[in-house]
């Protein structure tokens, strides 16, 4: 057999074995996938299109395939956050966090990071509804649980994004308790031309 034509063969035999190793290493990743995690992905990938019938109906499947997926619940609250359906998203928030608050480990990450992310977006939703020492409370509650988590901007939560202020939850926090100590005449609240800065993110990962 020709010399060259035996090289080409080892090479395209070597080249095929790493393809095919690959796909099954993927295929076996996607399989080996907790149920719902697939479709909670759909959900975030639909929230940001901004196609948010299709996101509910992706993580109300991850609901149906994982009860109490916290991904998926996740998802959903933050889905009617953005079409400012403030108590269906409460309802999420709410029952996400005491699920958590009574399931989660003390050495999970993740879910304390989700826990912290879930109070500071109540108080979000508390903050756009004047609900000021609520948002308070339950910021601080967030900063408690996880502070890297939700201290700084993109990591978190859902974030008041003001101008002269930074839109992390830590510095909105400090901003609502600063003005709640002056008397209520003095107060500076809610700013309405910038409330169009509202910003939104989501944990990386659920």
């Amino acid at each position: 057999m020709n010399t060259n034509v035996l090289k080409r063969f080892i090479i395209y035999l070597a080249i095929l074995t790493f393809v095919m190793f690959t796909v099954w290493a993927l295929v076996r990743s996607f399989m080996n996938r907790p149920p719902g995690d697939y479709e909670t992905e759909v959900c975030d990938i639909r929230l940001k299109d901004k196609k948010y019938d299709e996101a509910v109906e992706a993580a109300d499947i991850a609901l149906k395939k994982m009860p109490n997926h916290r991904g998926a619940i996740m998802c959903k609250a933050l889905v009617y956050i953005s079409q400012k359906q403030y108590r269906e998203a409460s309802d999420q928030l709410d029952y996400l966090i005491n699920f958590l608050e009574k399931n989660i480990e003390d050495d999970d990450k993740t879910g304390i990071g989700t826990l912290a992310a879930a109070y500071a977006n109540r108080g979000i939703i508390k903050d756009r509804k004047e609900d000021y020492k609520g948002a308070l409370k339950d910021y601080v509650k967030a900063l408690g649980i996880d502070y890297e988590a939700v201290a700084g901007p993109g990591l978190g939560t859902i974030i008041l994004n003001y101008k002269f202020k930074s839109s992390s939850v830590k510095e909105r926090a400090l901003y609502l308790n600063e003005q709640l100590q002056l008397p209520e005449n003095d107060r500076i609240l809610k700013i309405e031309e910038l409330d169009e800065g509202q910003v939104m993110h989501k944990p990386g990962k659920l």
